[in-house]
């Protein structure tokens, strides 16, 4: 039995796979805890207050203190309304509990009994923003990593190569991960650019796919290869990183700002 099928929701209750977005600025991650807000805490008491049901949501993966999301996804089980409401109208009212927080509720489906928000998922989607230019970003201060010295993307790109396929990401992972394994397959590692401004400043962006990722993971990876992009370490050396299996070889971690889940995806049968 899939550890989905243990987690099948009660008689009676309908299971809905809800995709949101957030601005993680000024949210502890998340993850509920004590004496700080998070993400989880503001959707649950939005869909409570609505349905007057207390519920407790099951996330597609915790995103940390100041990550954003694009198409974060998590299940509900929620008794029957009072009238009948479609997907349209739970969207609509969950999203009027969540104002006026920057959480936004955008897509809402009666999923089947064995769909998993955690479990289900088969990929998962991050970008990661850099804006490269001296000054730094006055309309977008919490929304990306600035670095004001040039970045050379070719050598980046050259690095990421190494990063690719089926690896010990020892090197890449937080320390307070909790992970079984520190395995993991990379999929995809891109590195994009394009204009930011009218002045020459560019943005770069850091997309990355796998079926899961390590704590921090995605952001000691870029943390990394912004080394090779400011000229301090050669792209192989990203590969001796690699091969070290050890956090202390590898670059820093870059800001929680410039990361995003951007999608999560599912089999065809969810």
């Amino acid at each position: 039995m899939s550890k989905a099928s243990e987690e099948m929701p009660e008689s009676g209750l309908t299971r809905y796979k809800i995709t949101l977005e957030y601005n993680g600025h000024g949210y502890a991650g998340w993850q509920r805890q004590p004496d700080v807000l998070s993400i989880q805490q503001v959707v649950e008491e939005a869909i409570n207050g609505f349905t007057n049901q207390n519920v407790s949501i099951i996330v597609a993966g915790r995103t940390d203190a100041g990550v954003h999301a694009r198409g974060q996804v998590f299940h509900v089980d929620l008794k029957p309304f009072s009238k009948p409401m479609d997907e349209f109208a739970v969207l609509k009212a969950i999203n009027a509990y969540l104002r006026p927080h920057p959480i936004a509720i955008i897509n809402v489906q009666i999923a089947g009994e064995d769909f998993h928000a955690r479990f289900s998922a088969t990929n998962k989607l991050y970008r990661y923003r850099i804006i490269n230019r001296p000054g730094s970003p006055a309309l977008e201060r919490e929304l990306c990593w600035h670095i004001g010295k040039t970045l050379d993307i070719d050598a980046m790109r050259e690095g990421a190569k190494y990063l690719l396929g089926h690896h010990d990401f020892s090197t890449f992972r937080a320390a307070e991960c909790q992970a079984k394994t520190p395995m993991r397959t990379l999929n995809r590692l891109d590195i994009i650019e394009r204009p930011y401004d009218t002045c020459g400043g560019q943005e770069i962006i850091i997309e990355t796919e796998a079926q899961s990722f390590l704590h921090h993971q995605v952001r000691n990876m870029v943390g990394t290869l912004s080394l090779v992009g400011l000229g301090k370490w050669q792209p192989k050396d990203i590969k001796t990183a690699l091969q070290a299996k050890d956090r202390s070889k590898g670059g820093p971690t870059s800001p929680a700002d410039g990361l995003y889940l951007m999608r999560v995806d599912y089999g065809s049968s969810h």
